[in-house]
């Protein structure tokens, strides 16, 4: 049973690109990289986003060719960078690096939605009311 939908939400680190194809099965695909300082409101987004699928398109989740309604894929990771400075001594005709000390890591997650016809258009009037 589908709830009705409330208010749309506004997003403000996931934005969801769309795609659909020749069947009507559309797919919601979003990415955010940030600071540590950052993490924690993705991720509260993308809870936001589950809770929503879950308790709105309830017990309909699968592999849409398995006869699902709607699914997901989430990962996430963290990356460390660092600055490498580079200088070239045109007299010796070397070229030197030195590494600078790692930054605090990048938190980059994507979470990917599939779903039929019915899914998307509401999944799009909830968290895409632009699109």
């Amino acid at each position: 049973m589908i709830l009705p939908l409330s208010q749309s939400v506004r997003l403000h680190y996931l934005d969801f690109d769309y795609s659909e194809d020749a069947e009507g099965a559309g797919t919601f695909e979003a990415m955010a990289s940030t600071q540590a300082a950052q993490a924690g409101h993705v991720r509260q987004e993308i809870t936001r986003v589950l809770n929503w699928a879950h308790s709105t398109f309830s017990g309909m989740r699968a592999p849409l060719d398995e006869g699902g309604e709607w699914d997901f894929d989430l990962q996430g990771q963290q990356e460390w960078s660092a600055i490498e400075a580079l200088t070239y001594d045109e007299t010796a005709g070397q070229l030197t690096a030195r590494l600078d000390e790692p930054r605090a890591p990048r938190h980059s997650v994507t979470l990917s939605l599939t779903g039929s016809p019915q899914f998307c258009e509401a999944f799009r009037m909830q968290f895409c009311p632009d699109q």
